[in-house]
This record gives C-alpha cells, structure tokens and sequence, in this order.
C-alpha cells in the first residue's frame, strides 16, 4: 500500500504540502508521475507546474530525484521505504484543480497526488492532517471517499481501492452547509461552501425527484451514498463528475431564495447542472469509452464518442426536470428553444460534425478563441440535440415500442454494469440491436456530416412547431409561444457579439458572413461612435434596427491604439432564433406522443 499524506501547509501562500511514502519502491529507481489532465474535462492543464518544491528521502538521507519531463520524476535507487515531500501552489477556484486561502480548501486528487509507476493498482490510504492555524476552527472536511479512520469533523485517514480512484474523490474543508436527503436507503449529501441564503428543503426535495427519476430511467441505483459539492461565488458556473459525487459551482443568485417558489432561469441552470452530472453516475462514470478504461491521464486519450457521452446526457438532464415534475412543460421547451438557437447561431455546426466535435476536443472545444462561433460546434448542445432526434425517431419509427430509454437502460446492462468499455462503433450497434431499426442514414447526417438536423419534421409528429426566425435583438436567446408565430422583417444588425467597456463597444467575435466582418472588423476592436455619435451598445443596437436595407454607417473604432474610420452596412440578422409553438389538440396522435415522451418510463416492449 501506497500512503499519503496532505498537509494545510500555508493559506495565505495557497500552498499544500503531500508527503508520500512508497513501502517498496522500483529496486531500479522509482518513477512518479502527476496527471496532465483530469477525467471529464478533455484539456491538458499541466498539473505539475504548480509544484513549486520537490524531495525525496529515504529514512533520513536525501535521495536523488530527477526530473524527466513536465510531471514526471525517477528517484534513485533505494532499498528502503522511498518518502517524497512537495509543496503544491493551489489558487484555481473551480471544479477542475484545487484552492486553498483562509476561507476553505478544496482540491481535487489528478491536482496534488503523484502516481507510483508500476504500482497504480495498490491500495492508497490517505492522510488529511487537520489544519492548525485559527482561521481553521471550525472547518470541517466533505469527501466521499471512502473513510478508515477520521475523527468528528472527518480529519484523519481515508483508503482507497487504487491509484484511480484517490484521484476520483474531491476534498471540500471548511465552514460549510450540509444538507441531506435519502433515495432508495442510501444517503445523499449536499454541501454548499460560500455565502447563501438557500432553500435547503426545497433543494433538497427537488434533486431527490430528479435523482429518483435518472435512477428509474437506468433501474438501479450503483452507489452506497452520494455527494454534491457546491461551491457558491457571485458570477461563475461549472460542474464535474465523479464516481460518488460531483463538484459543482454556481452563482449565488441561482440558488432558491427561502419564502420564493419560483423556479428562476438561475434555479432552472443549477438544477439541471445537478441533473447533468447525477446522470454521469451511470453515463461517463461507470458506461465508458473502451479507451478511456485502456489509457490513463498522463496524456490525451482520443474518442469519436464524447458527444454520446456528453451530448446525451445534456438532453437527459433537461428532459430530467420535466419529467420529475420540477419544472413545467413550458420551461423545459424554453430550455430546448436557448439550444437549438445556440447551436444555430454557430456557422461552425456547417464545418465541423459531432465526431469531429469530439475528437477535437483537447484542441479546439476546451480551447476556444473569438472564431468558435465560426469554426467548431459544441459535442454538448448538438449533441442534445441530436439525442432529441434520435429518441424521437426511435418513438416514431417503432410506434412508441422503444425509445432513447431502453437504449440508455440496456447501455446500462450491457456495459457499466458489467465494467466494459464502448467501442467507437458500439453505440449505433446497441441501438440497432435494441429498436431493431435501420438508422445508419440518421447517424450519418447528424453524427459523420453537417447537414442542418431534421428537427422541425420530428417535433411536429409531437405536437411541436419549431419556428426559426430573426433574433428581436441581441438577448433574444429563443421562446415559447402559445399563438403562432408570425413572419417578421429581419431587422439590420451588427454581425458581431460585443461587450460593453466603459465608453467603448468591444468586440468579442465576429460572425462569418455578418456586416462587421464584410466591413474589416475584428475581435479585439473597439467602437467609439457611429456617424459621429458616441453610444452605447444597446442604443447602437437600435440605431442599426432603424436603417434601411443597403444603407450604410461611418464607424469609427479603435484597434489596439489607432483610431480607424470604416464604412458599414448592417446586414438583415439571420432567420437563427428558435420560436417554439405548442398547439393544443387533445385526443390527437401527436398530443399522445408527446404526453408519453415527456411521461418517461421504460415499458417493456
């Protein structure tokens, strides 16, 4: 066994300190390595940059230790016990890595914990040391990893079966909120770091029905207890899987106010983040890419798959809320409206397939620049969507005997429950042999091509209208209605996405084909007046609306420090917002379609 352990070294430095100690090492030197990249979030993030000091002893003599690359180290040969002491830098505030100041410390095992070569299925105790400075008196300690001995405030020694799963266990201390509810008999936590006012019984019996319903979608439930750890900070959102339990950061006005019964947009996102991530439980976490069971974290591990991953459960995670009945039907088709019109506002969705999309990730999707928009399309949102058409045909083609759900449960039964891996292909093989259908035509267009997706034709056998039309003005993210839509003169706009900047309107990206690129606009730039006007963004988006077609403006802007002098026409803004409409015929077959769809249960066929 392999023995850790962590000590709160400095917080106002952000430092922690790992010592650990390799009862047998390599007789021919020991390697060590730390991860480059941490599961569920595809960008190599170079861990190792943040270790700050390294050593190494045996008993009390300094061994050798040297450095072979970015993250890994070969002590020197040794016959005894081989302890490595570092010091890591730790003020990433997140999901992903790890941050420690004097309010509360949370670190995630890929960010601090090294890997014995040759040794990463050994068991791993690890030690968390209870801080002793006076900032840390009342600080307590959430993980869900699994306890040997610890103490009241969960301080002490925690084992883990392997090297794989220490670093699968994120760490909370501080002074925190602990909610609780139970599922099925097994216990589930949530922790909230930060400055609240929470609902907490409300929270908590709204994730219970969601949780309930993602475990009778799959038919069991793979865990003795679970998790969420929540940080709150005024503007931020992320969320991260884990095998046990999931990180999570939200803004604080997402959260429910005490004495508010509404479900807020910001309630409705952390919802469905929490949603998104309980779903990986099954999906991601223990129903994997082959690959992903075959390669570690040390460097990219490369699949066609993430958008089955990811983009299914971003259409469960939605569809999720519906069904538990924490959210009303409207607010689900407004959720699905904000993505069609994301996806559609993108020009890269006509460059880059969803297989593309993913296996691309680790350059183009985790690192994106002011031409996204133009050059790639989200695995996630197209991946909704796409799991919507696919769930939808399904229903359709086989007169609602099968459905994206009995995919999902026999993905269950066939490979998570049994530890397999998904092979690049086995995915559109297990639906094929669940529905019996012939979908290869489908799975062409909206995975291995770029055609625009069928949508509109499936939802309409749903008793759904969708409606594309031009945005009534840059907030415009797409609706639901309850008359139908009406045709509208596309009003003239920019082409560009800009951000308010005291005086100044700067331009965070430029659309292909748009006005501000046909004139020379870049991101980066900066407008200071149109036709001698100084305004702001909202009076230029007006001022734009107002023009006729083909007329023109003097825009005068800087870029970097020189002032420049452009003629633009504002072109008509593209028919790219989606307007949903759901009309009411009870008794029609659409309707019955439509109530069974959003019901949700998995009947036998």
């Amino acid at each position: 066994m392999n023995a850790y352990k962590l000590v709160f070294f400095s917080a106002q430095a952000h430092l922690f300190e790992v010592e650990l100690s390799i009862a047998q090492p390599d007789p021919d030197g020991q390697l060590v390595c730390l991860p480059s990249w941490i599961r569920g979030s595809y960008m190599v993030r170079d861990f190792a940059r943040n270790i700050i000091s390294i050593s190494a002893f045996s008993g009390d003599q300094p061994v050798v230790l040297e450095k072979l690359d970015k993250q890994s180290w070969r002590a020197a040969p040794v016959s005894a016990e081989l302890r490595i002491v570092y010091r890591v830098y730790a003020h990433e505030l997140g999901v992903r890595s790890a941050h420690f100041d004097t309010q509360h410390a949370y670190f995630n095992g890929s960010s601090l914990f090294l890997s014995v070569a040759g040794q990463e299925e050994r068991p791993c105790r690890l030690s968390i040391l209870a801080p002793s400075h006076s900032y840390a008196d009342n600080w307590r300690l959430a993980t869900g990893m699994p306890a040997e001995h610890i103490d009241d405030l969960g301080f002490g020694d925690y084992l883990c079966d392997n090297y794989e799963a220490l670093i699968d266990y994120p760490v909370e201390a501080g002074e925190y909120t602990e909610l609780e509810f139970s599922l099925e008999g097994r216990r589930h936590r949530f922790v909230i770091s930060g400055v609240h006012d929470a609902d907490g019984d409300r929270l908590c019996g709204d994730l219970r029905r969601i949780c309930h319903e993602e475990a009778e979608l799959f038919g069991e439930l793979p865990i003795s207890d679970y998790l969420f750890l929540l940080q709150v900070v005024g503007d931020g959102y992320g969320g991260l899987e884990h095998r046990n339990s999931s990180s999570l950061m939200i803004s604080r006005d997402d959260l429910p106010a005490q004495g508010d019964e509404k479900v807020t947009e910001g309630y409705r996102r952390l919802l469905a983040l929490c949603s998104h991530e309980y779903f990986h439980l099954w999906h991601v976490k223990r129903i994997t890419p082959e690959i992903f069971l075959q390669r570690g974290t040390a460097a990219e591990v490369y699949t066609r798959q993430l958008w089955i991953f990811e983009g299914i459960t971003s259409y469960y995670d939605e569809l999720v809320l519906v069904r538990s009945g924490v959210i009303e039907r409207k607010a689900y088709f407004e959720m699905m409206a904000e993505t069609v019109t994301r996806v559609m506002r993108g020009s890269g969705r006509l460059k880059q397939t969803l297989e593309e999309s993913s296996f691309d990730a680790w350059t183009k999707f985790y690192k994106q620049d002011e031409n996204a928009p133009n050059a790639i399309v989200s695995y996630y949102a197209k991946g909704a969507l796409f799991a919507l058409l696919l769930d939808l045909t399904i229903r359709l083609r086989s007169d609602n005997r099968f459905s994206l759900d009995h995919v999902m449960r026999e993905m269950w039964q066939r490979y998570g429950r049994n530890s397999v891996g998904v092979a690049e292909h086995g995915f559109e093989k297990l639906v094929a042999d669940v529905t019996s259908l012939d979908l290869q035509s489908l799975f062409g267009l909206g995975v291995r091509s770029t055609r625009e997706l069928p949508l509109a034709e499936a939802l309409a056998e749903f008793a759904i209208e969708l409606h594309l039309l031009p945005a009534e003005n840059s907030e415009d993210k797409g609706k639901v209605v309850t008359e139908p839509p009406k045709t509208v003169t596309p009003k003239p706009v920019l082409g560009a996405k800009w951000k308010q900047c005291e005086k100044r309107i700067r331009l965070l990206q430029v659309f292909d084909g748009g006005g501000a690129q046909l004139a020379g606009l870049s991101a980066g730039d900066e407008i200071v007046a149109l036709d001698g006007l100084h305004m702001s963004g909202k009076q230029m988006e007006k001022y734009l609306a107002r023009k006729q077609q083909g007329a023109s403006v003097e825009l005068h802007f800087f870029r970097r420090d020189e002032l420049r002098i452009i003629s633009l026409a504002p072109l008509a803004a593209e028919t790219d917002t989606c307007t949903l409409y759901l009309p009411q015929h009870p008794g029609s077959i659409q309707q019955q379609r439509l109530n069974i769809w959003l019901k949700g249960h998995v009947p036998t066929p």
